[in-house]
């Protein structure tokens, strides 16, 4: 039978009470029927609906909306200090040539590796933005989507959904400048993405989509992504970096004289199917400008942390109605709850107050945070995902409601306790698309998926 009952289910409009959850053989959810007990007549306690397991507290699985998949194997191995001030532009120098020796198959084992933690950690859809597209002497693969398609593999493999994004990578800075050497295996013009586009299109299912991402204004021009962009069928994604540091600000200015959300908002059509991935460094304008656009604040803060970007104008762009998601980017966290909470940690040092965010009609912190995040993921997704509902998936999370964060709490009270309550992993169960995954808090090939993993890591490490 394709049933859950939950005592306690999240819904878009919030918790309800006694929720039979239905899905087909597809793993599309096809009805949602809270007080089920008293609708249908059936007896639910002690063992809820006929036919369903029960559980206590099931809520949508989130939506990670940025991922360097391979950046996992780097994790902890940057954290030492150079003879120089240490800032994103040394990390990325480190990152270019820990990049220079990772074969497709490390790609998939490292990306399996972070996708079963992801899952594990209350992730149930990824959006990869995918750059390492070339051999490592910067030769196309004789199969260009060979490391995209091994990104999705590894989806495949964990059960994870994915939303493949293959970059358009041609510049090193502003004003097309030549990409250095470090660079050449990252390299796509317009042409090759629209290939490995074309060569990824048999890939998509209801757990694959397929997008596009311009790096950046520093690796893309206009040209080259309206170019893509009036090929790519108009519902697909399109995510870019924008704004991450003051560095590249200042590039910007010099360059056109003015800063990088400001050119992107003239020069390109921006709607709701863009997400800007960072932006963190905005004028007042430009939070506006976002905020109107309907595009998606894509929002990495462990990442921004470790990387020292700075803090994003959340409050300002919570009060204009803006649209945000989380990611985990760099993967040096794989939790959705270490995201969102230190998203608010960040506003609260930053304004020196308490419970940033929230509306006027949810005072609860992490129920808006979760939502929030749940919304504007899925439109970054562009899949339907993010909410228990008829038409979306079946990607729900089961809470352990046998721990002692959550042991005699008010309703109002169990995302506060998830979300901010010690360092405990609170996921227990994860479905996807219909199908269990994690049980137990252990992925189901958890541990054929970590010896591949460590092999990986082995051969990487033989490179030093």
């Amino acid at each position: 039978m394709n049933k859950l009952f939950a005592r306690y289910a999240l819904l878009p409009d919030g918790w309800a009470k006694d929720v039979l959850i239905e899905w087909d053989a597809a793993g599309a959810i096809t009805a949602v029927t809270p007080g089920a007990t008293a609708e249908t007549g059936i007896a639910a306690p002690p063992g809820g609906a006929a036919g369903a397991e029960t559980v206590e507290y099931a809520l949508p699985g989130m939506i990670n909306l940025h991922s360097h998949s391979f950046q996992r194997a780097l994790g902890g191995r940057t954290e030492k200090a150079g003879d120089s001030k240490d800032s994103f532009w040394t990390w990325r120098d480190l990152m270019y040539r820990f990049a220079r020796n990772i074969t497709p198959e490390h790609i998939e084992a490292i990306a399996a590796q972070l996708f079963s933690e992801c899952l594990r950690y209350g992730y149930t859809s990824l959006c990869e933005f995918h750059y390492v597209q070339r051999a490592p002497d910067g030769a196309m693969y004789p199969r260009p989507a060979e490391t995209a398609e091994r990104v999705i593999a590894a989806a495949r493999l964990t059960g994870i959904g994915v939303t493949m994004l293959p970059v358009l990578y041609s510049y090193s800075g502003f004003g097309e400048l030549a990409l250095k050497p470090e660079q050449q295996r990252f390299k796509t013009d317009a042409q090759d993405v629209l290939r490995i586009m074309e060569a990824l299109e048999p890939q998509r299912d209801a757990q694959v989509e397929v997008g596009f991402a311009p790096h950046s204004l520093r690796a893309a021009s206009v040209a080259q992504i309206d170019e893509v962009l009036a090929t790519l069928p108009k519902q697909r994604p399109v995510h870019i970096h924008i704004a991450e540091q003051q560095g590249e600000v200042q590039q910007s200015l010099s360059w056109s004289g003015r800063r990088p959300v400001q050119w992107l908002l003239e020069n390109v059509h921006v709607d709701q199917r863009w997400c800007l991935i960072h932006a963190t460094h905005l004028a007042d304008d430009e939070v506006s400008g976002i905020a109107q656009s309907r595009a998606v604040a894509g929002l990495c803060p462990t990442t921004e942390a470790n990387l020292g970007d700075g803090l994003f104008p959340l409050e300002s762009f919570l009060a204009q109605g803006g649209v945000w998601g989380i990611g985990s980017d760099s993967h040096v966290s794989q939790s959705a709850v270490e995201e969102l909470r230190w998203l608010e940690y960040g506003q609260r040092l930053q304004h020196q107050r308490r419970n940033i965010a929230v509306s006027d009609g949810q005072r609860n912190v992490a129920d808006f945070l979760w939502q929030g995040a749940l919304r504007g993921g899925a439109q970054a997704a562009g899949r339907p995902v993010g909410a228990l509902a008829p038409g979306h998936r079946a990607d729900i999370l089961i809470l352990d409601d046998t721990h002692p964060n959550m042991f005699g709490l008010a309703l109002d009270e169990v995302l506060g306790s998830f979300v901010f309550s010690g360092n405990d992993n609170l996921v227990k169960d994860v479905m996807v698309g219909g199908q269990w995954v994690v049980r137990n808090q252990q992925h189901v090939a958890q541990q054929a998926i970590a010896a591949r993993f460590k092999q990986t890591l082995a051969e990487l490490r033989e490179f030093r």
